[in-house]
């Protein structure tokens, strides 16, 4: 029996707002609402839900202008074999506004998605809330929102943009976990023309939402893809190190690098000065599983770098000063970057690997009148506030309040390594002896070889990683190339720990 009206409208709804804008659509280098699930999810497996939803609008002529679907596509499919739901804006219905309906459809998606416990995906492409709806649009955003906020913690949440998202839309990806932004796209609460009329700024679309504005100076996304497909990419790989919910443990794939591999480059990477850089991700890499990095907000607050890995196959966040920018020194930005990271690997289960090379807060009235103070206590909370395993290696410089912000001993940190070149002091020796043995300095015939004499004394009774061990805050001190063999050790040791914390609603993080 042939059902002609179900196929007639099957073949309705796949044109959204009509082939002719679909085709203009495709013009322009992006896919479509319908085409993007495919490309995402493994094939054949995505399965779609109220694909005949329209509107109830009867305002402004629309009653005459429905589309079934209302704009945007909603259902679920597997993700290398991983179940996941997503909703995904269509563009050429409506530019993709936001009306109940629509908002009816993602919702339910949500709620779905957290009754089995596994990711949401939204696509975001649209031109915000519906305007011929009115409040209830508004209404619509509301609902969302507050699935984004109830959902937090529980199971991940990725939004990707793939083109204009605009106005109250900016916050729901706002409130997700990641946002991978394509070259094409951009989000902003109040477009250039409000801007112009308001601040009498004359800016482009680009220049005030654009992509690369929210990956290197903002901060807003985590991800910059040169296209649809590379977001496609990034979204799977991103998947492939997070567990579907926060009762879950992330995934685990057999590795092929040796658990016990040694690598001689790093007992020499680090330069002969105590003040030259070198390059920290070589040493992120050189110890990972197989030099697979997948780093997060790798153009922003560069002083400071955040990302994905595998320790003998086991999924780790790792935070890393970097001494190449700033010279590692923690800044606003970078203690926001590091902590909203921690805070996602804690809700999620994902150990956390801290490699450790800070001078310190970076000084200035900038910094201080900005809040330093503030969001350094971010950092240090979320640290202090995370529950899962939690390990750290100090390579070289640890100074002062950085070295108990960095994931110390003293903060909860399971197990805690040095390299024999480490210094953990409350300053550096220079600078501390310019303070504490000013008198004598001052006095000497020979300024400098006094200095210079003091600086080693210093260094030997202070600040080598020798006293720290004594005392218990370092639990060894290791040659570098032992390092990843070390880590995996450790987590293997620490992998099933559980702590319990006073009952709460929840913490007062100094946001």
């Amino acid at each position: 029996m042939s059902f002609p009206e179900l196929e007639r409208k099957r073949k309705e709804h796949l044109l959204g707002g009509g082939k002719e804008r679909q085709d203009d659509c495709r013009k322009k280098g992006k896919l479509t609402a319908f085409e993007r699930p495919g490309a995402i999810f493994d094939s054949g497996t995505f399965v779609e839900l109220d694909p005949f939803a329209t509107h109830e609008c009867y305002d402004f002529g629309m009653e005459k202008k429905k589309i079934l679907g209302d704009g945007v596509v909603a259902g679920y499919g597997n993700i290398d074999g991983r179940l996941c739901y997503l909703f995904s804006h269509d563009f050429t219905a409506y530019g993709g506004s936001l009306g109940w309906a629509f908002a009816s459809k993602v919702c339910k998606i949500m709620d779905l998605a957290l009754k089995q416990g596994v990711p949401v995906i939204g696509i975001n492409d649209s031109g915000g809330a519906r305007i011929q709806e009115g409040v209830v649009s508004l209404g619509g955003y509301a609902e969302i929102f507050d699935r984004n906020v109830k959902t937090s913690g529980v199971i991940p949440q990725i939004s990707l943009i793939m083109g204009p998202c605009a106005g109250g839309a900016v916050y729901s990806p706002a409130i997700t976990d990641f946002i991978i932004m394509t070259k094409s796209s951009y989000m902003f609460i109040t477009g250039p023309e409000v801007v112009k009329e308001v601040t009498k700024e004359t800016v482009s679309f680009d220049e005030l939402g654009g992509a690369s504005v929210h990956n290197k100076k903002s901060g807003v996304a985590h991800f910059l893809a040169e296209d649809e497909q590379d977001a496609f990419r990034i979204l799977r790989k991103l998947l492939s190190f997070i567990p579907s919910n926060n009762l879950e443990d992330p995934p685990r794939f057999q590795s092929k690098d040796d658990p016990m591999r040694a690598n001689e480059e790093l007992n020499s990477i680090l330069p002969p000065s105590p003040n030259k850089p070198y390059d920290m991700l070589s040493v992120i890499k050189n110890v990972v599983d197989s030099n697979d990095f997948l780093e997060v907000q790798k153009h922003w607050a560069r002083n400071i770098i955040a990302g994905f890995a595998r320790l003998d196959g086991s999924p780790v966040g790792i935070v890393a000063n970097n001494p190449e920018v700033l010279a590692g020194v923690l800044d606003i930005d970078s203690c926001d970057k590091a902590s909203r990271f921690i805070r996602f690997c804690d809700c999620f289960n994902i150990p956390l690997v801290t490699f450790v090379d800070v001078p310190g807060f970076l000084p200035g009235t900038s910094q201080e009148w900005g809040g330093i103070i503030r969001h350094g206590a971010k950092l240090l909370y979320a640290f202090s506030e995370a529950s899962v395993p939690k390990l750290t290696v100090i390579t070289r410089k640890a100074y002062g309040g950085a070295y108990d912000v960095m994931n110390s001993k003293h903060i909860g940190a399971d197990f805690n390594f040095a390299w024999p070149n480490a210094e953990i002091a409350v300053m550096g020796p220079e600078g501390a002896c310019n303070i504490v043995f000013r008198k004598e300095i001052s006095e000497a015939k020979d300024q400098k070889k006094k200095r210079d004499e003091l600086v080693e004394e210093y260094k030997k009774r202070f600040s080598n990683p020798y006293i720290a061990a004594s005392r218990g805050y370092i639990d060894d001190v290791i040659e570098p190339k032992e390092t990843r063999s070390r880590l995996i050790s450790s987590l293997k040791a620490i992998n099933r720990k559980r702590e319990e914390r006073p009952k709460r609603k929840h913490g007062n993080i100094p946001v």
